[in-house]
């Protein structure tokens, strides 16, 4: 039985971690059933606190020391200089002892010393870019891969590799709420099904409020500051992040002494979303968030209309142009955070629910916005580029699909 060898790579947050499963659980799909063939998933890189996700989903990980490459002054630059060469001579270990057929990057903090070591064993190397604007672990990884996958066409200016594919970001299967890879069509008995495991009333609007895999600290301070103005409106789900989540739980339960039972049945504060994310989206008729490549194609995926707030601190400006992105098909409504003003905020959110066309309106963008089959797409490439005789552009759901 012949084994294939997979290398993923991608700095250790959940904008790259997420796509890499996502395409790791159709890398298994599709050699699942195989009797001639095995499958070796690694990851190499600092996985911080998705080492026990990767590997729940059977991916070993081996760490290799991070550095980042800043587009600023800063005095850690001096530092990560010589990081980068460690990791360098580590990736070269790695990658000799495993040898991998092909490897598969998302970019980001520590990916372009492996990337660098598998080019010099001539390892084929496929690089998916999220965002609209181009990290520069993949700009520079993209001119020796031999081929890139985009999320954005508007990103392919960036790239002067000719082999480049638009495939949007990969979404994770158990998200889905169905097998077939295309955008969720949802029932209202799933949405009242989600609702009831929130202990929701199913009568009144449901707002998720997002702020990335880490939160948002400004997300959070207009929430706790206009909770009672959203609650009179909306049901809410808040992911509030765990790093963040003691402190704001504190100035939440000091709050609520004050706070009518109406506010307080008819806000959710949560961690993270985790197991639960796919009925979150699922019970939303509106959501607030940043404005990540993984959230937007998330909210496409769901057809979920949005407010989006981009991070200002992003590399590039990159989720200001996401958002533009999204906003520009008529799915979002875009706030940059200089300018997001509880008013504002309230009388947009208030414009969207008591408007049912345009409600619909944005939900179909949405939808219509979303890229089916990028992991299965990504994954029958990187099965192609390992040496296994598959279509690189296809795959058996998509064919299922589209007979």
């Amino acid at each position: 039985m012949k084994k294939i060898r997979i290398l993923l790579v991608g700095g250790g947050s959940g904008g790259h971690i997420y796509p890499l499963i996502a395409v790791a659980q159709k890398l298994h799909y599709f050699t699942s059933s195989s009797t001639r063939f095995s499958l070796d998933l690694r990851y190499f890189g600092d996985a911080r606190d998705y080492k026990d996700l990767l590997e729940a989903n059977k991916i070993s990980c081996f760490h290799i020391v991070s550095s980042k490459i800043r587009r600023y002054f800063s005095i850690q630059n001096i530092f990560d200089f010589f990081k980068f060469f460690i990791a360098f001579f580590q990736s070269l270990w790695r990658v000799f002892l495993f040898m991998p057929d092909a490897v598969f990057s998302k970019g980001g903090p520590g990916s372009l010393p492996i990337l660098f070591a598998c080019k010099f064993f001539g390892v084929p190397i496929v690089v998916h870019e999220s965002d609209s604007v181009p990290g520069i672990s993949n700009l520079v990884g993209g001119k020796i891969a031999k081929k890139i996958f985009l999320s954005f066409d508007s990103s392919q200016k960036y790239f002067t590799n000719k082999n480049i594919q638009v495939v949007g970001n990969p979404v994770r299967s158990d998200l889905f709420t169905k097998n077939d890879g295309l955008a969720a069509v949802i029932t209202e008995e799933e949405k009242n099904n989600a609702r009831k495991q929130f202990g929701l009333n199913l009568n009144i609007p449901v707002l998720l409020i997002l702020g990335g895999s880490q939160g948002a600290m400004v997300i959070n301070d207009f929430v706790i500051k206009n909770i009672e103005s959203l609650t009179k409106k909306f049901q809410v789900l808040h992911q509030i992040g765990e790093n963040n989540f003691d402190e704001y739980k504190a100035d939440y339960d000091f709050l609520s002494k004050t706070l009518s039972d109406e506010v307080k049945n008819n806000y959710k504060p949560f961690p993270y979303f985790d197991e639960n994310l796919k009925e979150a989206y699922i019970a939303a008729d509106l959501v607030l968030a940043r404005a990540g490549a993984g959230t937007i194609f998330e909210l496409a995926y769901f057809g979920k209309p949005a407010i989006l707030i981009p991070l200002p601190e992003s590399a590039g400006d990159h989720q200001a142009i996401n958002s533009f992105e999204f906003e520009n098909v008529g799915a979002a409504i875009d706030i940059q955070q200089e300018n997001f003003l509880s008013h504002l905020v309230l009388i947009q959110l208030e414009s969207i629910i008591s408007d049912s066309e345009k409600l619909k309106s944005m939900s179909k963008a949405a939808s219509a916005f979303y890229k089916p089959f990028s992991a299965e797409t990504i994954a029958s490439n990187l099965l192609f580029f390992g040496g296994l005789n598959i279509h690189p552009d296809t795959s058996p759901i998509k064919e299922a699909v589209l007979k």
